[in-house]
């Protein structure tokens, strides 16, 4: 029987990547988003590919939706919680409902799935976190280097927390990545953005699912409640962008 791995965000540009390669891996893939057409598309995709996954559509902000997810699958070998929203503006045109949009699904869902999942996990589980480089600070988006560092500290206290039951739970802190997201930047500004970076490029999503891949895999038994960033050098120094 294979090990189960839950991927959420699975339809975003990272998550596509990471469900793909889990599945390489020989996981057995459970693939969460909550938008369907997305998502049936990746299934049907990867199929093309002769890579079988299990689509499941869920609203994250729903903790009933995530009771009946968790509960129809098997003990979790794998947890990935790639679900997250970004969001760009000037620091005084933040509002409480922006930082609360970005807390819910950036830290909140997160913890509430990861939570749930880690009463059934066997030891030898994984959990890892999709954060953010731009946790150590950013202009521009306030609200969001809150809510992964925020991120970033709940896997430092469940890494602590679960090690008793052999739970290892890890962050990936991507740096510039090439997604639609980086795409939909003008010009200027994504030249802007690739003129900050050390290896003068944005990584891929490919890059994000390799890391994945080595902290969630059976092979992995002594890194815990680390950041492992995946930015081309950005975190060594230079001012946020």
């Amino acid at each position: 029987m294979k090990a189960v791995a839950l991927v959420t965000g699975a339809a975003g540009g990272m998550g596509q990547a990471i469900v793909r390669r889990l599945a390489l891996d020989g996981f057995r893939v459970v693939a969460v988003d909550r938008g369907e057409a997305p998502l049936l598309a990746l299934a049907g995709r990867l199929r093309g590919e002769g890579i079988e996954i299990e689509p499941r559509v869920v609203d994250l902000a729903d903790e009933a939706g995530i009771d009946a997810l968790i509960g129809g699958l098997p003990p979790l070998a794998a947890l990935v919680n790639s679900a997250g929203v970004f969001d760009e503006r000037p620091f005084f045109d933040v509002s409480q409902d922006d930082f609360r949009r970005m807390f819910e699904v950036n830290l909140i869902a997160a913890a509430s799935l990861t939570q749930k999942a880690a009463a059934r996990m066997a030891p030898g589980a994984k959990v890892v976190n999709i954060a953010s480089r731009a946790y150590l600070g950013a202009r521009h988006h306030a609200h969001y280097v809150a809510s992964k560092a925020a991120l970033v500290g709940y896997t430092r206290a469940s890494a602590m927390e679960l090690a008793e039951r052999g739970i290892l739970v890890n962050a990936i802190a991507p740096g510039l990545i090439d997604t639609p997201m980086l795409r939909a930047l003008t010009p200027e500004r994504r030249a802007a953005q690739l003129a900050l970076q050390p290896t003068g490029k944005a990584g891929t999503p490919e890059d994000i699912a390799h890391a994945v891949s080595f902290l969630a895999g059976p092979a992995m038994s002594f890194i815990t409640g680390q950041v492992l960033f995946v930015d081309g050098g950005k975190s060594l120094g230079g001012s946020g962008a």
